[in-house]
């Protein structure tokens, strides 16, 4: 399915609701929806704080739901479960779920906007294209859908304050900024 980056997605708005429901949790306000066909198999939130367990990402819990259901991954369906499986996803896949699609054989991900500190897609280390293994195949990664949405989201999270964090910071005076500068 070849997306516009500018067209509104029914995936990414599903992504966007579970980035929002990650929000209200007090969780950094990533959500993901994985796609066959053209049926939402699993979506999921970040879960970190909720769970304190730093790898509950939002692309992990669902993969780890997808693998959980026999009718999603029947035994001896192959190496690569998730191979005729698409991402979408609010915020580029950091290294270490990056690393977990292209081990899991993801077919493609889309995603909102770029993760500059821990991008495994190209904005930090291109996981899953530049980086050579013997085994684990390639996947596409498109960025860009939503990507607005996916920022303002995240700066709603980090103008709050974190009372998840070791040593909380005053945010108190933080205003919104909504000025998106173009890529």
């Amino acid at each position: 399915m070849a997306l516009d980056s500018g067209e509104p997605n029914i995936f990414m708005t599903e992504a966007m609701a579970m980035a929002e429901e990650a929000l209200a949790a007090g969780e950094v306000p990533v959500g993901c929806v994985f796609v066959r066909g053209q049926n939402i198999i699993a979506k999921a939130r970040n879960r970190t704080n909720e769970l304190r367990n730093a790898t509950r990402h939002a692309e992990l819990e669902a993969i780890d739901e997808i693998l959980s259901d026999p009718i999603l991954t029947p035994p001896g369906s192959g190496r690569y479960p998730l191979s005729d499986t698409t991402l979408y996803v609010t915020v580029e896949p950091c290294i270490m779920c990056a690393s977990a699609l292209r081990q899991m054989g993801i077919k493609e991900v889309f995603y909102g906007c770029t993760n500059d500190r821990f991008g495994g897609c190209g904005g930090v280390v291109g996981v899953n294209d530049s980086i050579e293994h013997p085994s684990h195949p390639l996947y596409r990664a498109t960025g860009g859908y939503s990507r607005e949405e996916a920022i303002l989201i995240l700066r709603r999270f980090y103008i709050t304050e974190n009372f998840n964090a070791p040593t909380p910071k005053s945010k108190a005076n933080r205003v919104l900024k909504t000025e998106i500068l173009s890529r």
